[in-house]
């Protein structure tokens, strides 16, 4: 008897459209810097929005693992979450104001290639975070 496994990855199943859904992707629309869960929950609240802090993390995490939605980390460790495009890109942070700009660059591409290669490594995936201060906050 022989043992063989099927490779059994694929995207996760398309979340169900809720109402709660909906009114966290209404709020990622209009707020276009990335947001801790509980800043979201917040302005669900302010616009009249019965959501639990539960269920916007759940909401959160069902876009991200579909990739409707980013994240990045923030100094203090704290996951924060916008509405991005869905092409490969990369993101300037101002530490600051939070400021974010997506950045699209063939060169850290080819740099990300080069390096796996160069140890070894195949299939590689990464992601870039250039953390600074913007023009405004330089100012």
């Amino acid at each position: 008897m022989t043992n063989q496994r099927k490779n059994t990855t694929k995207r996760p199943a398309e979340p169900r459209r809720t109402r709660q859904r909906q009114s966290v992707m209404d709020v990622l629309k209009t707020h276009n810097d990335f947001a801790s869960a509980q800043r979201i929950h917040a302005l669900l609240s302010t616009h009249g929005h019965d959501v639990g802090l539960a269920t916007v993390y759940r909401t959160l995490s069902q876009l991200l693992a579909v990739g409707e939605v980013d994240t990045i980390v923030s100094d203090a460790g704290e996951f924060l979450y916008r509405r991005c495009s869905s092409a490969h890109h990369h993101h300037l942070v101002c530490r600051r104001c939070g400021t974010t700009v997506e950045v699209q660059d063939h060169q850290v591409e080819q740099w990300a290639e080069a390096v796996a290669h160069a140890h070894g490594f195949a299939d590689v995936q990464h992601k870039v975070e250039v953390i600074g201060i913007c023009g405004a906050c330089n100012a």
